[in-house]
């Protein structure tokens, strides 16, 4: 018996804006429902002394620590803007 029906599949491709054939639908058809079933398999492993993990790497504080550094001179920055006022860079409104 099927997991998944081609009406099922024929929705799934309507609501992502695919044009599928009645081939296409019969073809994902199977092959949906073999990865439904891998999936399932899934289930019969035992779980149950296997700790729940965010990530697969036991990974902590990755980052570097956070410490403030002098930025770039303003002149400097500011060489190379197109258009500049009052120590600022200068772009077009774009609210009225």
């Amino acid at each position: 018996m099927s997991r998944i029906s081609e009406e099922q599949v024929k929705h799934v491709a309507h609501l992502a804006r695919l044009a599928i054939t009645e081939d296409e639908a019969k073809k994902f058809t199977t092959q949906l429902d073999a990865i439904i079933g891998f999936a399932e398999q899934l289930n019969e492993l035992d779980t149950s002394s296997v700790e729940a993990t965010s990530h697969v790497l036991d990974m902590k504080n990755v980052m570097r620590e956070d410490k403030p550094v002098e930025g770039l001179p303003r002149e400097e920055v500011l060489k190379n803007a197109p258009d500049k006022q009052d120590g600022q860079v200068r772009v077009p409104s774009i609210l009225d």
